[in-house]
């Protein structure tokens, strides 16, 4: 019961952010795929580093 009132709880927040504050959403959401492409660049390097 709780979760399920959490994850509605979240989803009505994304909602009001996305909607009041666009600018703000596209930054996190930009920073956060930014944030993912570093960490698979790690990951793409470190198993190039061990095959040769």
């Amino acid at each position: 019961m709780v979760k399920k009132i959490l994850r509605w709880g979240g989803l009505a927040f994304l909602v009001f952010f996305v909607a009041y504050r666009p600018q703000s959403a596209a930054n996190v959401v930009g920073s956060i795929g930014g944030s993912l492409l570093d960490i698979a660049n790690g990951f793409g390097d470190f198993f190039a580093s061990l095959g040769g």
